[in-house]
């Protein structure tokens, strides 16, 4: 199991530049899990999307139930305090530390094109082409 980021999970579902990067990590791991913020942000993802004229309603609604489909029974609360904690120590956005706090619980890494969030969690945060070689 890896914990996915948000833009790891788009990347994967969205046709894109990072596209066979992250179908390479699914390659390698299918089993991909993330706190409950993904959702919220993903719908974010998708809506500029929408927004920008990209996609339709429509196909961002499809879009989210493969991504819902992909990521059911591997979502997770996660405890305010670590990530308060986490984010307090490394100046870094608490959304993005709930995804470091999920990986540390979990003992499983992040995967994640985020160059702060590697550089900030190199323990414990990998970039796509890390964790496929």
């Amino acid at each position: 199991m890896i914990i996915a980021d948000t833009n790891l999970i788009a990347y994967l579902l969205v046709p894109g530049q990072f596209t066979s990067a992250a179908e390479a990590v699914f390659k390698k791991d299918p089993v991909w899990a993330a706190p409950l913020l993904w959702r919220s942000e993903l719908r974010n993802v998708l809506w500029l999307y929408v927004r920008n004229g990209q996609k339709s309603v429509t196909d961002v609604l499809q879009v989210m139930r493969t991504a819902e489909s992909l990521m059911f029974g591997h979502e997770f609360q996660v405890d305010s305090a670590p990530v308060l904690a986490l984010a307090a120590q490394s100046m870094h956005s608490p959304y993005d530390c709930e995804f470091v706090q999920l990986a540390i619980e979990q003992h499983c890494p992040l995967v994640t094109a985020d160059k702060r969030l590697l550089a900030l969690f190199p323990g414990t945060a990998v970039t796509m082409e890390a964790f496929v070689k």
